[in-house]
């Protein structure tokens, strides 16, 4: 179950009003959902790794519900996907899909013009790399070993962000690619009331993608951030501080 924004929202301007310590408007609001979604869903990796290191010495707690581990790879279950990537010729395979890519896992290259089908684990290499083996007669890729390297292109009609391209050595008829997306931009939406107050709109807003357990921390951490923009050091410093007790009780 992903986070409601509206009820991080009222939360934050509870906290903030309670005090009368100040206000903050939507718009600063969005900006500050963005950037705390965005730390916490980068920190799953380092944590995830750190914790990793603790199954690998067996001194992880293995108890059903219990396992941090597992615990990140749940969350991170809703960003997993296989992406489309579509042959665009001597490039190779270019990402077609509408969510931004944030890790590439295992690259599949199918074969079927040739027989027999064969659909292999393709190592991902850099551009320099895939430019050695390929000319060398002892450790040219076959259908059973492909390599690839990525690279971007900009679409020239649009001038937007480069896309990424996918170039496969030998060239497989299609190309499939488990990916960990990003989560969208959460945005906290409105309608003007007659009394020109700000009434929330649900089908206009955007929630949070991160799991329903991170709603403190992303309350916390945007109360941090609120702290600094109406310079309220006492606020960044409670904030801050049960945040940090949080994430030493569960790394520890």
């Amino acid at each position: 179950m992903a986070v409601n924004i509206n009820s991080v929202y009222t939360t934050v301007l509870y906290i903030l009003n309670k005090e009368q310590r100040g206000y903050i408007t939507p718009a600063e609001f969005n900006s500050l959902a963005v950037q705390v979604q965005d730390e916490i869903f980068q920190a799953y990796f380092p944590d995830g790794n750190q914790l990793n290191r603790k199954n690998q010495t067996n001194s992880d707690n293995d108890t059903e519900f219990f396992n941090m581990f597992k615990d990140i790879a749940y969350k991170l279950y809703p960003f997993e996907s296989d992406q489309p990537f579509i042959f665009v010729g001597a490039n190779g395979f270019q990402y077609s899909g509408n969510r931004e890519l944030f890790k590439l896992g295992d690259i599949m290259s199918t074969y079927t013009s040739t027989a027999p089908n064969v659909e292999s684990v393709t190592q991902l290499t850099s551009k320099k790399d895939y430019a050695k083996i390929t000319r060398s007669k002892l450790t040219k890729p076959s259908n059973s070993y492909p390599i690839c390297y990525t690279s971007g292109a900009y679409d020239p009609a649009t001038l937007e962000s480069p896309s990424l391209l996918i170039k496969v050595f030998p060239e497989p008829d299609s190309l499939t690619v488990n990916c960990i997306v990003a989560p969208l931009p959460p945005s906290w939406r409105f309608t003007v009331g007659v009394l020109g107050q700000y009434i929330y709109s649900e089908p206009l807003s955007t929630n949070f993608e991160l799991d329903i357990s991170e709603q403190t921390p992303l309350i916390m951490g945007i109360l941090k951030y609120c702290g600094i923009i109406i310079r309220d050091p006492e606020i960044v410093q409670a904030a801050s501080q049960s945040a940090q007790k949080a994430e030493i009780n569960e790394k520890s």
